[in-house]
């Protein structure tokens, strides 16, 4: 595949972070890779933003990115209050065909969820990746409440005709919960699609160096990596209740 659509089931869960690994871990392996971030908001003119920050990581070797908006908001009301024309579905597909002439693998970092809007005219990451017929890896929270927003955006995916790669937890804790041990084994009946890997928390801090090097072991082999879900799930297991 050429293009991946990476996308979340809300805002602050690890998407940069899991999109940096599957770039590290391409990238290690010898494929060009580029990264397209259509809209970033929250970031001033002069600040880095995701994409330099999954570059910075990775080590991938090109990052673009359509439009910048200052308020941490939903890129459509973000443009709309900057007084900026907002990005939409058919440019971000056009973009990342462009970064696909010259790149073994391009990676489209989303906005908060898959169906939050970018333009006046309702347009989604949801659309862009319609556009493009490229497959879109789900990342996730671990704890109480994913599965429901993990299946509403599988339900999304299919009624699109769009390919669900599969789902990544975004920041594995330390000391899991019950219930985040529990979702182990829920997400992918929740998603109808594989889990395909798991971010520890605070990986993002890691020295590049450390993280280009750890990131296979957190992804499955379908994204490159070594993880395996089973063996995870098996080694952070809830315990079995008794009544």
């Amino acid at each position: 595949m050429t293009v991946i659509v990476v996308s979340g089931t809300g805002t602050e869960i690890g998407k940069t972070v899991v999109t940096a690994a599957v770039a590290a871990v391409a990238t290690a392996a010898g494929r060009s890779v580029a990264v397209l971030k259509p809209a970033q908001t929250g970031v001033g003119p002069d600040e880095r933003g995701d994409a330099d920050e999954v570059v910075r990581l990775s080590g991938a070797v090109a990052s673009a990115e359509l439009g910048r908006f200052p308020e941490p908001l939903a890129p459509g009301t973000a443009a709309r209050r900057a007084g900026l024309a907002p990005v939409g579905p058919r440019e971000v597909a056009e973009a990342a065909r462009e970064l696909a002439a010259e790149h073994d693998l391009v990676l489209v970092e989303g906005a908060g969820g898959l169906l939050v809007r970018f333009d006046e005219e309702g347009g989604t990451l949801a659309d862009a990746a319609a556009l493009l017929g490229a497959p879109v890896l789900v990342v996730a929270q671990a704890g109480l409440g994913t599965l429901n927003s993990v299946t509403l955006t599988a339900e999304a995916l299919r009624a699109r005709g769009i390919e669900q790669l599969g789902v990544v937890v975004g920041s594995w804790p330390d000391a899991p919960d019950l219930a985040e041990r529990c979702n182990l084994g829920d997400l992918p009946e929740a998603a109808g699609a594989p889990l395909l890997g798991a971010v520890p928390q605070g990986s993002g801090a890691l020295d590049p160096a450390e993280f280009r090097a750890a990131a296979g072991g957190w992804l499955a082999p379908e994204l490159g990596g070594t993880w395996d879900a089973e063996a995870f799930a098996g080694a952070h297991a809830a315990p079995v209740s008794v009544g």
